[in-house]
């Protein structure tokens, strides 16, 4: 019950629409990655690194107009105020909350999965401790 207002359907509606969001930009960070990755031989770290770069201009602005789509909703007043208003809070906090996250998280994300595929690959070259031979 955060800002005095009720978890109703009609924010749950904002909710999903935030989660098509942060999908659509993850998915476009990391397919912009693997692309470089397999295409140029990056290393997993410049390809997640290049596609954050060049994908956050984009990402922005999808960001920025759904925000600035949601204030009216989140500011209004007037009549059926009190059913638009949760819509527009869950909406434009969402977004705030979700593009940072989502900025972050991803390419911490990505390198952890990339890591961990590696050492499933090849669990006795990475492994520490262990030589070339896999004996310590």
């Amino acid at each position: 019950m955060l800002l005095h207002y009720d978890f109703s359907l009609i924010a749950l509606i904002g909710v999903i629409l935030l989660i098509g969001i942060v999908k659509k930009n993850g998915i476009m960070m990391v397919d912009f990655a693997l692309a470089a990755e397999q295409g140029r031989g990056l290393a997993p770290e410049q390809a997640i690194y290049e596609a954050c770069l060049l994908r956050f201009r984009p990402i922005m602005m999808t960001t920025m107009a759904a925000l600035l789509g949601g204030l009216p909703l989140a500011l209004g007043s007037g009549a059926g105020a009190e059913l638009r208003r949760p819509l527009g809070i869950a909406i434009v906090g969402g977004l705030l909350v979700s593009q940072v996250l989502t900025l972050y998280t991803t390419p911490v994300i990505y390198l952890f999965l990339d890591r961990f595929n590696q050492r499933r690959r090849d669990p006795i070259a990475i492994s520490p401790g262990f030589d070339a031979s896999g004996v310590r």
